[in-house]
């Protein structure tokens, strides 16, 4: 059992945390709980660490795999939540190519994100999109670390099964959509009622920044503009409250 907040394996956890370019270097991260513990392909799990409580009621669920057991106060320490479940692992992160995000579906439905910060629209946009069937999600480079551990607990598991791509040329990719099929939609509080458009084609929703929207230079790339209509005084909805209405409206024309 380990004790040690010394112990090298407890550093690397810690680090794996706290910081994006330790995790892509080591190409993994981190998940906690036990329900996104269950939800891990086994072959993803580089080490798992546990409590003795923890292992104890659920031992099962370590057969085949690399595990430590801990004291409950070195949990506490590598937890990132306020009420440790007992369970963390190391996870391998996936690799997926922006020209099979492109072409895996015959009639996709993407969401391209420009510069998304909050950690929590990032998890509930992944989600959501698994519930609405969106096929893959595009990043610009500088959107939010989708390895981020708040991330990755919004995500409630999709992050294992929802496609997903860092670009360094958002705009390059924009470009290149039409050579797919796909039509490009930007959100904008200038657009077009977006219950009066049609998705059922080949469709990619363009979401920029919480604070700034999308820029005008990718906006102008896009086939049309479009906007959720508004009752009050409210001009616009979070990106991740957007995000959902724009899939559900899609997958509701589809179905």
């Amino acid at each position: 059992m380990i004790e040690s907040k010394a112990n090298q394996q407890i550093k690397n956890v810690l680090k794996l945390k706290t910081k994006a370019r330790e995790r892509k270097k080591q190409k993994v991260f981190l998940i906690e709980g036990i329900r996104m513990f269950m939800e891990t392909p086994a072959d993803r799990v580089v080490k798992a660490y546990a409590t003795a409580d923890f292992y104890n009621q659920h031992s099962e669920l370590f057969k085949g795999m690399e595990y430590e057991l801990v004291t409950d106060s070195i949990f506490k320490e590598i937890s990132d939540t306020v009420t440790p479940q007992g369970v963390l692992a190391i996870i391998k992160q996936p690799e997926w190519k922006l020209k099979d995000i492109l072409s895996m579906d015959e009639n996709p439905c993407l969401i391209l994100l420009e510069n998304l910060q909050d950690p929590g629209n990032l998890g509930t946009i992944i989600r959501t999109s698994e519930g609405a069937g969106v096929t893959g999600i595009i990043m610009s480079k500088d959107t939010v670390d989708i390895y981020n551990p708040k991330v990755i607990r919004s995500t409630m598991g999709s992050i294992y099964r929802v496609p997903f791509v860092y670009v360094e040329n958002l705009k390059a990719v924009v470009e290149e959509l039409p050579n797919y099929g796909i039509h490009s939609y930007a959100a904008r509080l200038d657009g077009e009622n977006v219950y009066e458009s049609d998705f059922r084609d080949g469709t990619a929703f363009l979401i920029g920044n919480e604070g700034n929207g999308l820029t005008d230079e990718i906006s102008e790339m896009s086939e049309r503009y479009i906007k959720i209509p508004m009752h009050g005084k409210v001009e616009s909805l979070n990106a991740a409250i957007a995000s959902t209405v724009l899939m559900y409206e899609a997958m509701r024309q589809r179905l």
